[in-house]
């Protein structure tokens, strides 16, 4: 039964992702501040850590930081409100080996976990998606389109990474609400085309196909 810290100090997050993974069979274990999970953590007794940013203490930065310079090495997977380009490739950078916007769905959640605790014990899985002369780095959240390379921003990137995951399969705008925008979309939003508008302004317009009355899909 695998071990996983919930770092998390907005309570309701925190239960909604308790009650999710223990549904599931894992063993949990939630405190609210970075310096309980640095001690926490420190004590290796946990296969994976679920790490917010914004903590009271230190911050999740912080955290991870301290937590890779002490050589704990269990999987990380930051849990943050923040979008931004800049703190997505620090927390990467800084050791974290994964990167979720809240909100988000508790599968793509679940999924996630299971998928860093099999890595953990096996050899690394592919870092790079790839479909046709576009590229996604997971680990430098790094686009490519030909030879030039593209910023992205957090939603953009889920986005992308979407697609890449399912070339040449049509999915519907609600697909694509639920699992880049989560719990908190609105099914009558038009979200889904702006965003689809700015990848193609970034990565050409050819790169992502409209199927009309059914969805978009990236030419396979």
């Amino acid at each position: 039964m695998s071990r996983v810290l919930i770092v998390e100090d907005e309570e309701r997050i925190a239960s909604f992702v308790d009650k999710g993974l223990r549904a599931n069979g894992f063993t949990t274990t939630i405190v609210g501040d970075g310096d309980a999970a640095y001690d926490y953590a420190l004590t290796g007794g946990f296969d994976l850590i679920l790490l917010d940013i914004g903590l009271p203490g230190r911050d999740g930065f912080t955290v991870l930081r301290e937590l890779r310079e002490a050589r704990v090495s269990a999987p990380v997977i930051v849990l943050t409100a923040r979008d931004s380009v800049r703190d997505t490739v620090a927390g990467l950078e800084g050791g974290a080996d994964d990167w979720m916007t809240k909100p988000f769905r508790f599968e793509e959640l679940l999924a996630r976990v299971r998928l860093r605790l099999r890595t953990a014990a096996r050899a690394p899985e592919v870092t790079v998606l790839r479909s046709g002369e576009v590229t996604l780095d997971l680990r430098t959240r790094r686009a490519r389109s030909g030879e030039r390379t593209v910023d992205l921003t957090a939603r953009e990137f889920v986005l992308l990474e979407l697609f890449l995951r399912h070339p040449g399969q049509v999915l519907s705008r609600e697909q694509i609400l639920s699992h880049v925008w989560g719990y908190d979309f609105d099914p009558g939003s038009n979200i889904v085309d702006v965003y689809v508008r700015a990848l193609r302004k970034k990565l050409g317009a050819e790169r992502v196909e409209t199927v009309r009355g059914m969805g978009y899909r990236l030419p396979g």
